[in-house]
This record gives structure tokens, sequence and C-alpha cells, in this order.
């Protein structure tokens, strides 16, 4: 049976403290764009303590890759320094809705709460029918919750996507949509 993903309204005490969360994860973001970098930033947090960082890396330069997303780098980065931190109890805040790739890396690693940022158009993971996917994917019960400081990653992706020198998904459908957002 599917299992879709739930959206869980925050109160104000909530939204208060996803919001500590995803500033957190707006810093790895910033830190990423001032190095060039596309500005994705991603916090994992158990137990209201940030266990694992993760930004952004080779979206640009000589060794530019598609596996360097912030989420991955997270991942790794909980796994080397706190295996012990159990994975249910861990939510990941990310400045862009997690990629396909990134989704199913936390979906398998036991993560089962996502919070993000911005939308991500042209390759968001998210919203897929998971009604669809393998049994896998398909029989989680995951918690999602969206635009949590949406505006804040947006001016990120504005900035990044207005500087001449950028060619990382210059002229994509993600590209466009931010540039048109008022």
């Amino acid at each position: 049976m599917n299992q879709p993903a739930s959206v869980t309204p925050l109160t104000a005490h909530g939204l208060a403290s996803v919001e500590v969360h995803m500033a957190q994860a707006l810093a790895e973001a910033v830190h990423a764009l001032a190095q060039g970098e596309f500005p994705v930033g991603c916090v994992l947090v158990s137990q209201g303590q940030v266990v694992a960082r993760g930004r952004r890396r080779h979206s640009g330069g000589v060794a530019v890759n598609e596996l360097d997303h912030a989420e991955i780098i997270a991942l790794r980065d909980l796994l080397t320094n706190n295996p012990d931190v159990p994975p249910a109890e861990v939510t990941a805040y990310t400045t862009l809705e997690p990629c396909l790739m990134c989704y199913a890396a936390l979906m398998i690693s036991g993560v089962r709460n996502i919070v993000y940022a911005y939308e991500d158009v042209l390759g968001g993971g998210v919203c897929l029918p998971r009604g669809r996917m393998p049994p896998l994917y398909r029989n989680l019960r995951l918690t999602i919750v969206h635009k949590v400081m949406r505006e804040e990653s947006l001016r990120l992706f504005r900035e990044f996507f207005s500087r001449p020198e950028g060619v990382y998904l210059k002229d994509s459908l993600l590209a466009r949509h931010v540039l048109a957002q008022p």
C-alpha cells in the first residue's frame, strides 16, 4: 500500500524551531555561493542538534559533477562523524527540494523527515507519485514540509543565476523559474 508523504502544519512554535535549522542550511548555501557554487545547503538535525552538514560542491570548475549535492555530502558527514545517530530520528533541512538522487538517498538511509525551502521545478523528486515507485520507496512513511524560508533561498538562487560568469543550469527551467519570481 502506498504511504503518501504527509505535510505537517506548523504551529508558531514549530515554525520558529524549523526556521532556526533552515537558517543553518541557508548559511551553508551562502558559503557555497561565496565559493561560486550552486547555493544549496543542507543540515541534518537530531534531537534539536545539527549532527551533519553539507553544501553543493563541484557545480563549476574543473571537477564538475552531479554527485556532490548538499544532501549527499551531509549524509556522508553523518555516517563519518555521527554513525550512532539513528537516521529515523533525523530531519533533513535543505534549501532546495531534493532531486531524485538525493531524495532516494535520504529515504534509503532511513531519513523520514524532510524540510525544504525552494521548489525545484527542474529536478525535484519529492512530489513524484511514490505509489508508482518500487516497494522500497512507496511503502515508506515520510513527513515533508516545504516553503520554509523560501524567499531567503530564492534570493540566493536569483543571485547565482544573475551572475554573468555562471554557466551551471544557465537557461534551464529552474533558472527561468527563479528569475521570473517577483
